[in-house]
């Protein structure tokens, strides 16, 4: 989304497939992490706050050893305030559904950008989407619809958790939010360097949540860990995603990334484990067959964006 784009000799694919498949258990363990942390007592805001705020430095140094400046070509800042507070909107949205639901299951929701991002260009005056696309889509609703279990959820009156119809609004929420901010990426701000655009967007992001957490508007968005469990997790989620971020925007030009990236979709199948073994977070087979059509369908849709 915004990562370097200078020219480098790229890895073998063998290598760059295992530092993606990497790449993505790590942002995959953040979001158990994240978890382990809210049902402790942590606040939403925090997290963000403590992530955001540790990669921005993070990269700020980068920034400062490669010696690269901050100016933005004009006509560009308004929009990469648009971005940077998108960006803000989409991690609030899915840590507040990690929060909630299953994790694996506000990721499944939550990787379906790639599907409204083909929308959203079309609806913009884009490309009209292929009929293989198309059906790519329909598979990945279909295999939702498995993987959320909602002909059960609809079935059933007990209604055992309160929270899941909040839980996948607000990862839906943070699909369209990300959608959106690739959108204006490709659209709007092609011309802005990407260390710049990714320093900016995590500066806007930590701005944002420290306002909203001075302001009250989620009185308890900046509550403290109960417990040295809690801590741990907190400190985990952040060196978790700070390492994998930064990584990715150092190695991001030699991992060929417009044939690669599909692998990057392992995220919510490796969430589906740590969750299963740290949160004891289990699905039915007909979730686990759903999720499987997901990633199947996310794959083909991103490989063929890419190729």
């Amino acid at each position: 989304m915004a990562f370097p784009s200078c020219a480098a000799t790229l890895f073998p694919r063998k290598l760059a497939i295992a530092l993606l498949a990497l790449l993505a258990c790590s942002f995959a363990a953040n979001h158990v992490a994240a978890r382990i942390a809210f049902d402790d007592g942590t606040g939403v805001l925090l997290a963000i706050l403590c992530r955001s705020g540790i990669t921005f430095l993070v990269l700020a140094c980068l920034l400062v050893w490669q010696r690269q400046g901050l100016s933005l070509p004009a006509g560009t800042r308004g929009w990469q305030l648009l971005l940077g507070l998108l960006i803000a909107t989409q991690s609030l949205c899915l840590y507040s559904a990690v929060a909630r639901i299953p994790v694996a299951l506000a990721l499944l929701v939550g990787n379906t950008f790639p599907m409204l991002l083909a929308l959203l260009t079309w609806a913009l005056g884009g490309p009209r989407p292929t009929g293989r696309t198309v059906l790519f889509m329909g598979l990945i609703l279909c295999g939702l619809v498995l993987a959320l279990d909602v002909p059960a959820r609809m079935d059933d009156s007990s209604d055992a958790n309160p929270h899941w119809a909040l839980g996948v609004g607000l990862a839906f929420c943070a699909a369209c939010a990300f959608a959106c901010g690739l959108w204006i990426t490709d659209h709007k701000l092609a011309g802005v360097r990407g260390p710049v655009r990714s320093l900016l967007t995590l500066l806007v992001v930590f701005s944002s949540m420290l306002v909203a957490g001075v302001s009250g508007v989620m009185p308890s968005g900046l509550s403290l860990p109960g417990s040295i469990g809690g801590w741990v997790a907190l400190a985990s989620l952040v060196v978790l995603y700070g390492l994998a971020f930064s990584l990715l925007f150092v190695c991001v030009p030699r991992l060929n990334m417009a044939q690669n990236a599909p692998v990057m979709n392992v995220e919510p199948i490796a969430t589906l484990l740590l969750g299963w073994a740290l949160l004891d977070q289990r699905l039915s087979a007909l979730q686990l067959v759903g999720g499987a059509v997901v990633v199947c369908g996310i794959v083909l849709l991103t490989y063929r964006k890419a190729s």
